[in-house]
Protein backbone atom coordinates (compact mmCIF):
# COMPACT_ATOMS: atom_id res chain seq x y z
CA UNK A 1 0.00 0.00 0.00
CA UNK A 2 2.99 2.32 0.38
CA UNK A 3 3.13 2.79 -3.38
CA UNK A 4 -0.43 4.15 -3.34
CA UNK A 5 0.23 7.10 -1.02
CA UNK A 6 -0.36 9.52 -3.91
CA UNK A 7 -3.71 7.98 -4.86
CA UNK A 8 -6.93 8.96 -3.06
CA UNK A 9 -8.76 5.64 -3.23
CA UNK A 10 -11.71 6.99 -1.25
CA UNK A 11 -12.13 9.66 -3.91
CA UNK A 12 -12.06 6.97 -6.60
CA UNK A 13 -14.99 5.23 -4.93
CA UNK A 14 -16.84 8.56 -4.81
CA UNK A 15 -16.34 9.09 -8.55
CA UNK A 16 -17.55 5.58 -9.32
CA UNK A 17 -20.65 6.09 -7.19
CA UNK A 18 -21.23 9.48 -8.82
CA UNK A 19 -21.23 7.85 -12.25
CA UNK A 20 -24.09 5.57 -11.25
CA UNK A 21 -25.91 8.36 -9.39
CA UNK A 22 -25.74 10.55 -12.50
CA UNK A 23 -27.96 8.15 -14.44
CA UNK A 24 -30.02 6.67 -11.59
CA UNK A 25 -33.05 8.86 -12.32
CA UNK A 26 -33.35 7.28 -15.78
CA UNK A 27 -34.44 3.99 -14.17
CA UNK A 28 -37.95 3.95 -12.71
CA UNK A 29 -37.58 0.59 -10.98
CA UNK A 30 -34.99 -0.32 -8.35
CA UNK A 31 -33.88 -3.59 -9.95
CA UNK A 32 -32.57 -2.19 -13.26
CA UNK A 33 -31.08 0.77 -11.38
CA UNK A 34 -29.10 -1.59 -9.15
CA UNK A 35 -28.19 -3.83 -12.09
CA UNK A 36 -26.90 -0.80 -14.01
CA UNK A 37 -24.41 -0.06 -11.23
CA UNK A 38 -23.28 -3.69 -11.20
CA UNK A 39 -23.01 -3.65 -14.99
CA UNK A 40 -20.78 -0.57 -15.04
CA UNK A 41 -18.56 -1.97 -12.28
CA UNK A 42 -18.33 -5.20 -14.27
CA UNK A 43 -17.21 -3.31 -17.36
CA UNK A 44 -14.47 -1.69 -15.28
CA UNK A 45 -13.49 -4.99 -13.66
CA UNK A 46 -10.80 -7.43 -14.65
CA UNK A 47 -13.34 -9.85 -16.15
CA UNK A 48 -11.83 -11.01 -19.42
CA UNK A 49 -14.99 -10.89 -21.56
CA UNK A 50 -17.66 -8.36 -20.62
CA UNK A 51 -20.72 -10.45 -21.53
CA UNK A 52 -23.94 -10.67 -19.55
CA UNK A 53 -22.89 -14.12 -18.33
CA UNK A 54 -19.53 -13.03 -16.93
CA UNK A 55 -20.86 -9.75 -15.50
CA UNK A 56 -23.71 -11.58 -13.78
CA UNK A 57 -21.30 -14.09 -12.26
CA UNK A 58 -19.11 -11.28 -10.93
CA UNK A 59 -22.15 -9.46 -9.49
CA UNK A 60 -23.18 -12.56 -7.54
CA UNK A 61 -26.29 -13.36 -9.60
CA UNK A 62 -27.42 -16.96 -10.08
CA UNK A 63 -28.06 -16.44 -13.82
CA UNK A 64 -27.66 -13.69 -16.45
CA UNK A 65 -31.34 -12.78 -16.70
CA UNK A 66 -31.12 -9.45 -14.83
CA UNK A 67 -28.18 -8.30 -16.98
CA UNK A 68 -29.98 -9.40 -20.14
CA UNK A 69 -33.19 -7.59 -19.11
CA UNK A 70 -31.15 -4.43 -18.55
CA UNK A 71 -30.08 -4.49 -22.20
CA UNK A 72 -33.26 -5.87 -23.74
CA UNK A 73 -36.56 -5.12 -22.00
CA UNK A 74 -36.01 -2.91 -18.93
CA UNK A 75 -37.60 0.54 -19.19
CA UNK A 76 -34.91 3.19 -19.65
CA UNK A 77 -33.76 5.57 -22.35
CA UNK A 78 -30.20 5.02 -23.59
CA UNK A 79 -30.14 8.45 -25.27
CA UNK A 80 -31.05 10.15 -21.98
CA UNK A 81 -28.22 8.29 -20.25
CA UNK A 82 -25.92 9.34 -23.10
CA UNK A 83 -26.90 12.94 -22.40
CA UNK A 84 -26.07 12.48 -18.72
CA UNK A 85 -22.66 11.05 -19.57
CA UNK A 86 -21.95 13.95 -21.92
CA UNK A 87 -23.02 16.52 -19.34
CA UNK A 88 -20.82 14.95 -16.67
CA UNK A 89 -17.79 14.91 -18.94
CA UNK A 90 -18.31 18.54 -19.96
CA UNK A 91 -18.47 19.56 -16.29
CA UNK A 92 -15.15 17.84 -15.67
CA UNK A 93 -13.26 18.46 -18.93
CA UNK A 94 -15.04 21.38 -20.58
CA UNK A 95 -12.94 23.92 -22.47
CA UNK A 96 -13.98 26.63 -24.99
CA UNK A 97 -11.34 25.51 -27.51
CA UNK A 98 -12.16 21.81 -27.22
CA UNK A 99 -12.17 19.68 -30.36
CA UNK A 100 -15.04 17.45 -31.44
CA UNK A 101 -13.49 14.51 -33.30
CA UNK A 102 -15.62 12.11 -35.31
CA UNK A 103 -14.74 8.68 -36.70
CA UNK A 104 -16.17 5.21 -37.10
CA UNK A 105 -15.07 1.83 -35.78
CA UNK A 106 -16.07 -1.71 -36.70
CA UNK A 107 -17.41 -4.57 -34.60
CA UNK A 108 -16.69 -7.97 -36.12
CA UNK A 109 -19.68 -10.31 -36.02
CA UNK A 110 -20.79 -13.72 -37.22
CA UNK A 111 -24.11 -14.40 -38.94
CA UNK A 112 -26.60 -12.02 -40.50
CA UNK A 113 -28.98 -11.18 -37.63
CA UNK A 114 -27.04 -8.50 -35.71
CA UNK A 115 -28.55 -5.12 -36.54
CA UNK A 116 -26.64 -3.32 -39.29
CA UNK A 117 -24.28 -6.20 -39.99
CA UNK A 118 -22.99 -6.87 -43.49
CA UNK A 119 -19.70 -7.50 -45.25
CA UNK A 120 -18.07 -4.08 -45.33
CA UNK A 121 -14.68 -2.50 -44.92
CA UNK A 122 -13.67 -1.84 -41.34
CA UNK A 123 -10.44 -0.34 -40.09
CA UNK A 124 -10.66 -2.67 -37.11
CA UNK A 125 -9.67 -5.59 -39.35
CA UNK A 126 -8.07 -3.52 -42.12
CA UNK A 127 -10.17 -5.33 -44.74
CA UNK A 128 -13.73 -6.22 -45.73
CA UNK A 129 -15.31 -8.35 -43.00
CA UNK A 130 -18.74 -9.26 -41.68
CA UNK A 131 -19.22 -6.43 -39.21
CA UNK A 132 -21.27 -3.64 -37.74
CA UNK A 133 -20.02 -0.05 -37.93
CA UNK A 134 -20.61 2.60 -35.30
CA UNK A 135 -19.93 6.31 -35.84
CA UNK A 136 -18.72 8.08 -32.70
CA UNK A 137 -18.07 11.59 -31.44
CA UNK A 138 -15.19 12.32 -29.07
CA UNK A 139 -14.61 15.36 -26.87
CA UNK A 140 -10.93 16.32 -26.79
CA UNK A 141 -9.67 18.99 -24.39
CA UNK A 142 -6.43 19.87 -22.58
CA UNK A 143 -7.91 18.16 -19.50
CA UNK A 144 -8.76 14.82 -21.10
CA UNK A 145 -10.76 13.11 -23.82
CA UNK A 146 -13.76 10.80 -23.93
CA UNK A 147 -16.51 9.46 -26.17
CA UNK A 148 -19.70 11.51 -25.85
CA UNK A 149 -22.02 10.14 -28.56
CA UNK A 150 -22.60 7.18 -30.87
CA UNK A 151 -24.70 6.21 -33.88
CA UNK A 152 -25.09 2.77 -35.47
CA UNK A 153 -24.63 2.86 -39.24
CA UNK A 154 -27.36 1.00 -41.16
CA UNK A 155 -26.33 0.03 -44.73
CA UNK A 156 -28.85 1.24 -47.29
CA UNK A 157 -29.46 -1.77 -49.54
CA UNK A 158 -29.03 -4.69 -47.16
CA UNK A 159 -30.88 -3.07 -44.26
CA UNK A 160 -32.76 0.19 -44.87
CA UNK A 161 -34.48 -1.19 -47.98
CA UNK A 162 -35.55 -4.40 -46.19
CA UNK A 163 -38.32 -3.56 -43.76
CA UNK A 164 -38.57 -7.13 -42.46
CA UNK A 165 -34.95 -7.04 -41.25
CA UNK A 166 -35.48 -3.65 -39.63
CA UNK A 167 -38.56 -4.88 -37.80
CA UNK A 168 -36.89 -8.10 -36.65
CA UNK A 169 -33.95 -6.08 -35.26
CA UNK A 170 -36.21 -3.62 -33.44
CA UNK A 171 -35.14 -0.57 -35.45
CA UNK A 172 -37.57 2.32 -34.74
CA UNK A 173 -39.86 3.31 -37.61
CA UNK A 174 -38.43 6.84 -37.78
CA UNK A 175 -34.87 5.62 -38.38
CA UNK A 176 -33.88 5.66 -42.05
CA UNK A 177 -30.70 5.52 -44.06
CA UNK A 178 -28.04 8.08 -43.19
CA UNK A 179 -24.49 8.27 -44.44
CA UNK A 180 -21.65 8.29 -41.96
CA UNK A 181 -21.06 12.04 -42.42
CA UNK A 182 -24.80 12.61 -41.89
CA UNK A 183 -24.62 10.68 -38.61
CA UNK A 184 -21.63 12.79 -37.59
CA UNK A 185 -23.57 15.96 -38.41
CA UNK A 186 -26.42 14.78 -36.17
CA UNK A 187 -24.09 14.13 -33.25
CA UNK A 188 -22.21 17.40 -33.63
CA UNK A 189 -25.48 19.35 -33.84
CA UNK A 190 -26.85 17.58 -30.75
CA UNK A 191 -23.67 18.35 -28.80
CA UNK A 192 -23.59 22.02 -29.76
CA UNK A 193 -27.33 22.44 -29.17
CA UNK A 194 -26.80 20.95 -25.69
CA UNK A 195 -24.25 23.66 -24.94
CA UNK A 196 -21.09 21.57 -25.21
CA UNK A 197 -18.24 24.13 -25.37
CA UNK A 198 -16.08 23.53 -28.43
CA UNK A 199 -14.16 25.58 -30.93
CA UNK A 200 -13.18 22.98 -33.51
CA UNK A 201 -14.23 19.83 -35.36
CA UNK A 202 -11.91 17.32 -37.00
CA UNK A 203 -12.35 14.09 -38.92
CA UNK A 204 -10.83 11.95 -41.65
CA UNK A 205 -11.50 11.99 -45.41
CA UNK A 206 -14.94 10.40 -45.07
CA UNK A 207 -16.13 13.49 -43.21
CA UNK A 208 -13.94 16.06 -44.93
CA UNK A 209 -15.54 15.17 -48.28
CA UNK A 210 -19.03 16.15 -47.07
CA UNK A 211 -19.88 19.75 -48.03
CA UNK A 212 -22.95 19.70 -45.78
CA UNK A 213 -20.83 19.13 -42.68
CA UNK A 214 -18.50 21.99 -43.57
CA UNK A 215 -21.46 24.29 -44.28
CA UNK A 216 -23.11 23.41 -40.96
CA UNK A 217 -19.95 24.23 -39.03
CA UNK A 218 -19.37 27.53 -40.82
CA UNK A 219 -22.97 28.52 -40.14
CA UNK A 220 -22.45 27.84 -36.42
CA UNK A 221 -19.07 29.60 -36.34
CA UNK A 222 -17.19 26.41 -35.40
CA UNK A 223 -13.74 25.98 -36.94
CA UNK A 224 -12.76 22.77 -38.67
CA UNK A 225 -9.69 20.88 -39.83
CA UNK A 226 -11.02 18.04 -42.01
CA UNK A 227 -8.91 15.61 -44.01
CA UNK A 228 -9.50 15.34 -47.77
CA UNK A 229 -8.14 13.17 -50.57
CA UNK A 230 -5.20 14.03 -52.78
CA UNK A 231 -7.53 14.68 -55.73
CA UNK A 232 -9.38 17.52 -54.00
CA UNK A 233 -9.24 20.80 -55.92
CA UNK A 234 -8.93 24.14 -54.13
CA UNK A 235 -8.90 27.79 -55.16
CA UNK A 236 -5.64 29.71 -55.09
CA UNK A 237 -4.48 33.10 -56.38
CA UNK A 238 -7.46 34.94 -54.87
CA UNK A 239 -9.89 32.34 -56.19
CA UNK A 240 -8.92 32.64 -59.84
CA UNK A 241 -7.27 29.22 -60.15
CA UNK A 242 -8.55 25.74 -59.24
CA UNK A 243 -5.81 23.16 -58.68
CA UNK A 244 -5.43 19.67 -57.22
CA UNK A 245 -3.96 19.66 -53.72
CA UNK A 246 -1.24 17.12 -54.57
CA UNK A 247 -0.11 19.25 -57.52
CA UNK A 248 -0.11 22.27 -55.25
CA UNK A 249 2.07 20.47 -52.68
CA UNK A 250 4.78 19.89 -55.31
CA UNK A 251 5.07 23.65 -55.90
CA UNK A 252 5.75 24.58 -52.27
CA UNK A 253 9.38 25.67 -51.78
CA UNK A 254 11.41 23.73 -49.23
CA UNK A 255 11.83 26.81 -47.06
CA UNK A 256 8.07 27.10 -46.53
CA UNK A 257 7.73 23.72 -44.81
CA UNK A 258 7.70 24.10 -41.03
CA UNK A 259 8.37 21.43 -38.45
CA UNK A 260 5.70 21.06 -35.76
CA UNK A 261 4.50 18.39 -33.36
CA UNK A 262 0.78 17.62 -33.63
CA UNK A 263 0.71 15.97 -30.21
CA UNK A 264 2.34 13.28 -28.10
CA UNK A 265 2.53 9.72 -29.40
CA UNK A 266 3.51 6.37 -27.95
CA UNK A 267 7.13 6.98 -28.98
CA UNK A 268 7.30 10.70 -28.29
CA UNK A 269 6.03 13.83 -30.06
CA UNK A 270 4.46 13.26 -33.50
CA UNK A 271 6.63 15.61 -35.51
CA UNK A 272 5.89 16.32 -39.20
CA UNK A 273 6.61 18.98 -41.77
CA UNK A 274 3.68 21.29 -42.41
CA UNK A 275 2.72 23.91 -44.97
CA UNK A 276 -0.40 26.00 -45.32
CA UNK A 277 -1.90 27.96 -48.19
CA UNK A 278 -4.71 30.49 -48.08
CA UNK A 279 -7.69 29.34 -50.17
CA UNK A 280 -10.16 32.13 -49.34
CA UNK A 281 -12.19 33.38 -52.29
CA UNK A 282 -13.65 36.45 -50.57
CA UNK A 283 -12.05 39.19 -48.43
CA UNK A 284 -12.27 38.53 -44.71
CA UNK A 285 -12.54 34.74 -45.03
CA UNK A 286 -10.16 32.50 -43.11
CA UNK A 287 -9.68 29.38 -45.21
CA UNK A 288 -6.57 27.31 -45.67
CA UNK A 289 -5.27 24.12 -47.18
CA UNK A 290 -3.08 22.43 -44.59
CA UNK A 291 -0.53 19.91 -45.86
CA UNK A 292 1.35 17.39 -43.69
CA UNK A 293 4.49 15.64 -44.91
CA UNK A 294 6.19 12.70 -43.25
CA UNK A 295 9.82 13.60 -42.61
CA UNK A 296 11.01 10.08 -43.47
CA UNK A 297 8.73 8.74 -46.20
CA UNK A 298 7.53 12.00 -47.71
CA UNK A 299 3.92 10.77 -47.49
CA UNK A 300 1.42 13.63 -47.72
CA UNK A 301 -1.91 14.31 -46.04
CA UNK A 302 -4.26 17.19 -46.81
CA UNK A 303 -6.80 19.13 -44.72
CA UNK A 304 -9.41 21.73 -45.52
CA UNK A 305 -9.45 24.33 -42.75
CA UNK A 306 -11.80 27.14 -41.80
CA UNK A 307 -11.98 29.41 -38.78
CA UNK A 308 -14.20 32.35 -37.85
CA UNK A 309 -11.04 34.24 -36.89
CA UNK A 310 -7.35 34.28 -37.91
CA UNK A 311 -5.29 31.56 -36.22
CA UNK A 312 -1.60 30.56 -36.39
CA UNK A 313 -0.37 27.46 -38.16
CA UNK A 314 0.34 25.67 -34.89
CA UNK A 315 -3.35 25.86 -33.91
CA UNK A 316 -4.40 24.07 -37.11
CA UNK A 317 -1.66 21.49 -36.58
CA UNK A 318 -2.87 20.82 -33.03
CA UNK A 319 -6.48 20.36 -34.18
CA UNK A 320 -5.37 18.02 -36.97
CA UNK A 321 -3.45 15.94 -34.42
CA UNK A 322 -6.53 15.71 -32.20
CA UNK A 323 -8.07 13.26 -34.65
CA UNK A 324 -5.77 10.53 -33.34
CA UNK A 325 -7.45 10.92 -29.96
CA UNK A 326 -10.61 9.18 -31.10
CA UNK A 327 -8.65 6.24 -32.50
CA UNK A 328 -6.86 5.93 -29.16
CA UNK A 329 -10.24 6.11 -27.43
CA UNK A 330 -11.50 3.21 -29.55
CA UNK A 331 -8.47 1.21 -28.50
CA UNK A 332 -8.92 2.10 -24.83
CA UNK A 333 -12.66 1.48 -24.77
CA UNK A 334 -12.35 -1.91 -26.42
CA UNK A 335 -9.37 -2.94 -24.33
CA UNK A 336 -10.40 -1.50 -20.97
CA UNK A 337 -14.22 -1.54 -20.79
CA UNK A 338 -15.18 -4.09 -23.45
CA UNK A 339 -16.84 -1.77 -25.98
CA UNK A 340 -16.85 -4.62 -28.51
CA UNK A 341 -17.69 -7.49 -26.12
CA UNK A 342 -21.45 -7.26 -26.44
CA UNK A 343 -23.57 -10.23 -27.51
CA UNK A 344 -26.79 -8.45 -28.48
CA UNK A 345 -28.43 -8.39 -31.88
CA UNK A 346 -31.16 -5.78 -31.67
CA UNK A 347 -31.14 -1.99 -31.97
CA UNK A 348 -31.99 -1.26 -28.34
CA UNK A 349 -29.44 -3.69 -26.92
CA UNK A 350 -26.62 -2.26 -29.05
CA UNK A 351 -27.25 1.32 -27.97
CA UNK A 352 -27.65 0.38 -24.32
CA UNK A 353 -24.44 -1.64 -24.12
CA UNK A 354 -22.41 0.99 -25.97
CA UNK A 355 -23.80 3.77 -23.77
CA UNK A 356 -22.93 1.95 -20.54
CA UNK A 357 -19.44 1.27 -21.89
CA UNK A 358 -19.09 5.01 -22.57
CA UNK A 359 -20.12 5.66 -18.96
CA UNK A 360 -17.49 3.23 -17.70
CA UNK A 361 -14.84 4.88 -19.87
CA UNK A 362 -15.94 8.29 -18.54
CA UNK A 363 -15.14 7.09 -15.01
CA UNK A 364 -11.56 6.27 -16.04
CA UNK A 365 -11.23 9.52 -17.97
CA UNK A 366 -12.37 11.67 -15.06
CA UNK A 367 -10.16 9.80 -12.60
CA UNK A 368 -7.18 10.38 -14.90
CA UNK A 369 -8.02 14.09 -15.24
CA UNK A 370 -8.19 14.56 -11.46
CA UNK A 371 -4.83 13.00 -10.67
CA UNK A 372 -2.12 15.37 -9.38
CA UNK A 373 1.00 15.91 -11.44
CA UNK A 374 3.35 12.93 -10.99
CA UNK A 375 6.95 12.97 -9.86
CA UNK A 376 9.33 13.78 -12.73
CA UNK A 377 10.73 10.24 -12.58
CA UNK A 378 7.41 8.56 -13.54
CA UNK A 379 4.71 9.13 -16.14
CA UNK A 380 1.19 10.15 -15.20
CA UNK A 381 -1.36 7.49 -14.36
CA UNK A 382 -2.81 6.11 -17.59
CA UNK A 383 -6.37 4.91 -18.06
CA UNK A 384 -5.13 1.32 -18.16
CA UNK A 385 -3.14 1.71 -14.93
CA UNK A 386 -6.04 3.44 -13.20
CA UNK A 387 -8.30 0.52 -14.07
CA UNK A 388 -5.72 -1.93 -12.74
CA UNK A 389 -5.48 -0.05 -9.42
CA UNK A 390 -9.24 0.38 -9.31
CA UNK A 391 -9.62 -3.39 -9.48
CA UNK A 392 -6.89 -4.02 -6.95
CA UNK A 393 -8.19 -1.66 -4.25
CA UNK A 394 -11.79 -0.60 -4.95
CA UNK A 395 -13.59 -3.22 -7.02
CA UNK A 396 -12.29 -6.35 -5.32
CA UNK A 397 -14.96 -9.04 -4.98
CA UNK A 398 -14.66 -12.11 -2.75
CA UNK A 399 -16.32 -14.94 -4.67
CA UNK A 400 -17.26 -18.09 -2.71
CA UNK A 401 -16.08 -21.36 -4.31
CA UNK A 402 -19.64 -22.68 -4.49
CA UNK A 403 -20.66 -19.64 -6.58
CA UNK A 404 -17.84 -20.29 -9.05
CA UNK A 405 -18.84 -23.96 -9.28
CA UNK A 406 -22.51 -22.99 -9.76
CA UNK A 407 -21.60 -20.84 -12.74
CA UNK A 408 -19.36 -23.53 -14.21
CA UNK A 409 -22.30 -25.93 -14.14
CA UNK A 410 -24.69 -23.28 -15.47
CA UNK A 411 -22.44 -22.41 -18.42
CA UNK A 412 -21.80 -26.02 -19.39
CA UNK A 413 -25.50 -26.88 -19.12
CA UNK A 414 -26.46 -23.92 -21.31
CA UNK A 415 -23.78 -24.79 -23.86
CA UNK A 416 -24.95 -28.40 -23.98
CA UNK A 417 -28.53 -27.26 -24.55
CA UNK A 418 -27.42 -24.94 -27.35
CA UNK A 419 -25.38 -27.70 -28.97
CA UNK A 420 -28.35 -30.10 -28.94
CA UNK A 421 -30.57 -27.47 -30.52
CA UNK A 422 -27.96 -26.82 -33.19
CA UNK A 423 -27.70 -30.52 -34.01
CA UNK A 424 -31.49 -30.83 -34.22
CA UNK A 425 -31.70 -27.89 -36.66
CA UNK A 426 -29.03 -29.45 -38.87
CA UNK A 427 -30.78 -32.83 -38.89
CA UNK A 428 -34.09 -31.23 -39.78
CA UNK A 429 -32.69 -29.74 -42.99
Amino acid sequence: MAACHRVDLDRWRVILDEAVARVAARFVRAEPRRTCGQFVEGLLSGVERKTCWSLAERAGHDDPQAMQRLLRTAVWDADAVRDDVRCWLVEQLGHPDAVLATDETGFLKKGVCSVGVQRQYTGTAGRVENSQVGVFLAYVTPHGRALIDRRLYLPETSWCEQSDRLTAAGVPDDVGFATKPALARQMIADALDAGVPAGWVTGDEVYGADPGLRADLEHRGIGYVLAVGCDRRVHVNDGRTLIRVDDLAERIPTREWQQHSCGPGAKGPRVYLWAWITTATRPGEHRWLLIRRNRTTGELAFYLCWSPRPVPLHTLVTVAGSRWSIEELFQASKGQVGLDHYQVRRWTGWHRFITLAMLALAVLTILAAQQPAPDPEIIALTVAEIRRLLNAFVLTVATPPEHILHWSIWRRTSQARARRAHYQRRQAK
